[in-house]
């Protein structure tokens, strides 16, 4: 499928369209249009402004109520890429998958599979597509009011003493970053608050013989837990697949199988 099919919509910095192979009907990039773009507030706004676009489109279309975010950060999936989609190219790219009630497959389901054992999505996607492009059209007044800064929100980061998001560390080479603010769903961030979380995960220390990072943002369904992007450090010399056991914990299987 030609990129001129697989474009959804274009916005100033980025770029929604399907996978080449997508695992689901409700997974969808959000891809960087210039992979020489710096990440800052323009970017960064613009960003939000596509992700808040996606999820309502995916709500419309599909009945999606539930989200979560894969991207890799110095890192590009290898072999057969257990727990993760693989590498569409090397310009920044986030995998959203809508999940929805009576869906046939689940991003879990397809991701615990070796690359070359994914069935995922024939080639029908044409009539979805097509509502969803239409879908991003109809919302687009609707989204760009939802990632204005401060929109819906009764606190401005910048009223909040200190950092804006904190890093924990979670295990071996594994790093959880959330928003101090209570933030349970990634449509809630502020441009500062992401780029926060991006300068948290760019200054995560590479060492141990670690060349990137698989990371996975989870919205919260439990009232006052916040939204938590795990940051695992990967190797391709690795001895076991990190993701593997992450895949496993009730957190991740709650949103992604």
């Amino acid at each position: 499928m030609g990129l001129e099919r697989r474009l959804l919509y274009r916005s100033g910095f980025w770029e929604i369209a399907r996978p080449r192979h997508p695992l689901t009907a409700g997974h969808i990039l959000i891809r960087l249009s210039d992979p020489a773009t710096e990440f800052a507030h323009a970017s960064a706004s613009d960003w939000l402004f596509c992700h808040n676009l996606v999820r309502a489109a995916l709500h419309d279309v599909l009945g999606a109520t539930r989200y979560a975010v894969m991207f890799a950060h110095r890192w590009h999936p290898l072999g057969s890429a257990i727990g993760e989609p693989v590498a569409e190219s090397s310009t920044p790219t986030f995998h959203l998958f809508g999940r929805w009630d009576g869906e046939t497959t689940t991003p879990g389901a397809q991701l615990s599979l070796p690359a070359h054992r994914r069935l995922g999505e024939p080639d029908h996607l044409e009539a979805t597509d097509a509502a969803v492009r239409e879908a991003l059209r109809r919302r687009r007044p609707e989204a760009a009011m939802s990632s204005e800064p401060g929109a819906g929100d009764a606190v401005e980061p910048s009223t909040i003493p200190g950092p804006l998001v904190r890093a924990v560390q979670a295990g071996p080479h594994h790093t959880v970053i959330e928003p101090v603010r209570a933030v349970a769903l990634v449509r809630d961030v502020l441009p500062a608050e992401l780029l926060a979380m991006a300068a948290a995960l760019a200054e995560l220390p590479l060492s141990g013989g670690l060349s990137g990072f698989s990371c996975l943002a989870l919205e919260s369904e439990t009232a006052g837990s916040p939204l938590r992007v795990h940051a695992l450090g990967r190797s391709a010399a690795e001895e076991a697949n990190p993701l593997e056991a992450l895949m496993s914990s009730p957190e991740v299987s709650l949103a992604l199988l």
